[in-house]
């Protein structure tokens, strides 16, 4: 794709000179109990690029599923090309130029990409069979491709591309449809630095060809670049519109929590030097990467913070370290002291706590209670005569959820009605309860909003001033280099490089992780 087609300045004087094509004026949407949407109003103009920012709950879903044509506003209207609606359908939505990019990705993994890109509306030959004209589809999706600067082909399987390319084919499917607005709800939020990079290029390549986007992200240094205009949503109601001159970090978050807030502590700033090595991995070698060994030190007292592109082997890493998946050869120590880890049991039972990535596949059971979800790893504990103690049980969960500050009716409520963040609460508070001396946390901030964050951030750093070890894998290189003591960068299975404080930049973490030596500070003596 083309994105040297108009200079910022070419972008804004159109923007500025455009009439809307879509807005909405004075939408409300209540549920029961909920007011989700109360008085919204906003435009959008051909060819901007307008960041959608807000904490959990604060609305977005929902004007999503109103600009989808899911849900209609109790009141207010919608206006599309100067004519006022009281809602859209989904039909109308679609004849509208609206497209999504939803989360979680809606593909077929089983067909190819062409396959993908028109499905349901797939050119067909002449005759009684009207079979599918696989030539005409490749030359119909060929060019979409072009355009959002895909490497792969159409006929290429969509299972066997990444999460970036499978976005990129999200797209082409929306600019089949001659979308006008292409709405992208946390397009990065899965994505390492490389192919977000690639992400946002398309972002304004969109843009240079008149395309409208929304950009749903709760990455605000994403947000602050690409966005000609921030709408903030906070309680349902807009908070307030930022200016492509005024977007910044304390800005967006000042109007997303009506305050500003505390920037998350740096490592040189707590006051506190790490112990001893409390784990550490010894030519360590995984499935993953069977010939490559891995030599790792996490210290007491520290926050280790473990970057790298997809596939580097962070997160094998930290199953095998956790007794997931067997370790193929090297030694564990823990506290100076070999440990035969073989199976998540004998972790947990010598204190390793592993807080996984996908928290709603494996970190928590949604059906269960907030209490239920907390006791489940040490029922012993809360046993009375071999049958487990109710009242054991919630006096633990009371405390974690107070400790913590997990925001739920109460400790029975279900897990799986509670806000990404609060959920994460849970994961943590379930190992938390056991006196941890190594937690590892794999994309501890995934899909959370930045108040959550900013707690979570918060208890690592009081894991790490009780002197527990913590491994942080994560790929938002914002989180990395303001969260971590140390940085340890993997590359293709290997640990590339470990970066002091002095050191930390994006530079120096991007050359790491693809196999370059960074620039350091004390390098050449002293001389960068």
């Amino acid at each position: 794709m083309n994105c040297g087609v108009m200079n910022y300045s070419e972008t804004s004087f159109a923007q500025s000179t455009t009439a809307p094509f879509l807005s909405l004026e004075a939408v409300r949407k209540t549920y029961p109990g909920v007011v989700a949407l109360d008085g919204f109003s906003m435009e959008v103009r051909p060819g901007e690029v307008i960041g959608l920012v807000g904490e959990n709950g604060a609305g977005k879903s929902t004007l999503m599923k109103i600009l989808g044509g899911v849900t209609r506003p109790d009141s207010g209207s919608v206006t599309v090309d100067g004519v006022a609606n009281d809602g859209l359908t989904v039909e109308a939505s679609i004849g509208s130029g609206i497209a999504f990019v939803h989360q979680e990705l809606n593909l077929f993994e089983n067909l190819d990409v062409a396959a993908n890109v028109f499905f349901g509306r797939e050119p067909l030959k002449a005759g009684p069979l009207r079979l599918v004209d696989r030539a005409r589809l490749r030359e119909m999706v060929a060019p979409l491709l072009k355009r959002v600067g895909a490497n792969f082909s159409a006929d290429a399987p969509v299972a066997s591309l990444s999460l970036a390319q499978q976005q990129m084919v999200e797209i082409a499917k929306a600019l089949s449809i001659k979308a006008r607005l292409v709405i992208l709800d946390e397009p990065t939020s899965s994505l390492p630095i490389a192919e977000t990079e690639k992400l946002l290029d398309v972002i304004k390549g969109l843009r240079a060809e008149g395309i409208s986007v929304i950009f749903i992200s709760h990455r605000l240094h994403e947000v602050e670049r690409v966005a000609d205009r921030v709408v903030v949503l906070r309680d349902g109601m807009l908070a307030g519109t930022l200016p492509k001159s005024e977007i910044n970090h304390d800005q967006m978050v000042k109007l997303m929590i009506g305050r500003m807030l505390k920037e998350r502590e740096k490592a040189a700033e707590a006051g506190r030097a790490p112990g001893g090595v409390a784990l550490s991995a010894s030519a360590v070698r995984t499935p993953a990467y069977p010939d490559h060994p891995v030599d790792l030190e996490i210290r007491r007292g520290e926050i280790l913070g473990l970057a790298g592109l997809v596939g580097s082997g962070r997160t094998e890493l930290a199953r095998v370290l956790f007794g997931v998946d067997e370790r193929l050869g090297g030694s564990v120590a823990l506290d100076g002291k070999a440990l035969d880890v073989g199976s998540a049991a004998d972790a947990v039972a010598n204190g390793i706590f592993l807080v996984p990535e996908d928290r709603k596949l494996t970190g928590i059971l949604l059906d269960l209670s907030i209490a239920q979800n907390i006791s489940l790893p040490n029922l012993p504990a809360h046993a009375r005569r071999s049958l487990v103690s109710t009242s054991a049980e919630l006096a633990t969960a009371e405390k974690q959820k107070k400790d913590l500050g997990i925001k739920a009716p109460s400790v029975l409520t279900r897990t799986g009605t509670l806000s990404g963040g609060n959920q994460q609460k849970v994961v943590l508070a379930k190992w938390l309860a056991m006196n941890p001396k190594v937690m590892i946390l794999d994309e501890p901030t995934r899909g959370i909003d930045i108040g959550a964050k900013a707690e979570i951030y918060g208890l690592m750093r009081s894991l790490a001033d009780a002197g527990v070890a913590v491994l942080m894998i994560s790929s938002d290189m914002e989180e990395v280099i303001g969260v971590s003591d140390r940085i340890a960068v993997m590359h293709e299975g290997q640990i590339s490089g470990i970066l002091d404080r002095d050191d930390f930049s994006q530079e120096n973490v991007l050359l790491l992780a693809v196999g370059k030596k960074p620039k350091l500070v004390q390098a050449a003596g002293g001389a960068q």
